[in-house]
């Protein structure tokens, strides 16, 4: 592997020059600087890019926490960070939070160290102690977050209860998501809006979390705790194929015994039988443009929004009765 000695060597330039070359720092003739592009070109040279983030104190490097990378979610969001990352010249650390643990604070002083240029961030409250670092929060956003991207869930849950509505409910129930996720409360708010101007019987079900372990738990407590219910609304995917796993086992006809809609519509949602209505979230765009905003805010570019709302779609599959 080729030294900046010898590319500056090849050149016929100082060290220093190929270093301000590099950096964008400081006055090189368009002679030299082209000299230097070749002489890289030519030894087939890749800078260092730690001693760089170094010298500059800032890195190539953005920094991303997510929840919980199990959750096939956000596997999509990091699919958008990551493309419009490398578009731009950067590379993604990942941090995976896990579902309620204390990993945060440790990712984020690792992230410091690594002198990252910014973080992405879908875990509540995150905060940096380095306040030359920007932040910009996705698809878990709190009202006081200065730059985020995220899901109009209300405008979700609204979509999820009228296509329940649509095909005539007996008895209701909502699995809503953890209290500490605002995306839950908002979906939750939207589905509320549109049955409590109803006579239709509910009930609602709340969750710790989103994880695979408590779908598959709370799939089975429902069918004994909630003896007569014919319509499931869930708060993702992964509760909603649970909950339709349990009801086949339990010899239950979908959709004609029991009904369920998911929220998500992560790739498993189509390849089930019958096919799960869910609610569409835009992940990849979501992260597309959440890494487009951060690297706007490293570079000091004009932002037009600093807080991206973006609407989710209803997919009409099999596990809904027909109107």
């Amino acid at each position: 592997m080729a030294t900046i000695k010898e590319v500056a060597k090849y050149a016929g330039v100082s060290v220093a020059t190929v270093s301000r070359a590099l950096n964008k720092n400081g006055y090189v003739s368009e002679a030299a600087q082209k000299k230097v592009e070749e002489a890289i070109k030519a030894l087939d040279y890749f800078p260092n890019e730690v001693a760089r983030s170094l010298y500059q104190k800032r890195s190539k490097m953005i920094g991303l926490l997510l929840p919980d990378i199990s959750n096939p979610y956000f596997p999509l969001l990091m699919k958008g960070i990551e493309e419009n990352a490398r578009e731009n010249g950067y590379s993604v650390i990942l941090g995976n939070v896990e579902e309620g643990s204390k990993l945060k604070q440790d990712y984020m002083t690792l992230f410091g160290q690594q002198n990252v240029a910014g973080v992405l961030s879908a875990v509540e409250g995150t905060v940096s102690q380095n306040h030359s670092m920007p932040i910009v929060m996705l698809d878990r956003v709190l009202e006081e977050d200065d730059y985020a991207v995220y899901t109009n869930d209300v405008k979700g849950g609204i979509l999820a209860a009228q296509a329940i509505m649509d095909r005539k409910p007996g008895n209701v129930l909502i699995i809503a998501g953890p209290k500490s996720v605002p995306g839950s409360i908002d979906r939750l708010i939207g589905i509320l809006s549109v049955l409590n101007p109803t006579d239709v019987n509910y009930e609602i079900h709340q969750t710790r979390s989103f994880t695979i372990e408590e779908a598959k738990e709370t799939a089975e407590v429902i069918f004994r705790k909630y003896k007569k219910i014919d319509s499931v609304l869930a708060s993702n995917d992964l509760f909603a194929l649970a909950v339709m796993k349990e009801a086949q086992t339990r010899g239950l006809h979908i959709p004609n015994d029991i009904q369920v809609i998911g929220y998500d519509d992560i790739p498993f949602s189509q390849l089930v039988y019958p096919g799960l209505t869910t609610i569409s979230q835009p992940a990849f765009k979501l992260g597309y443009q959440a890494s487009d905003l951060l690297i706007r805010l490293i570079n000091k570019n004009k932002i037009s929004k600093k807080r991206i709302k973006l609407d989710p779609k209803l997919m009409i599959r099999d596990s809904l009765r027909k109107k």
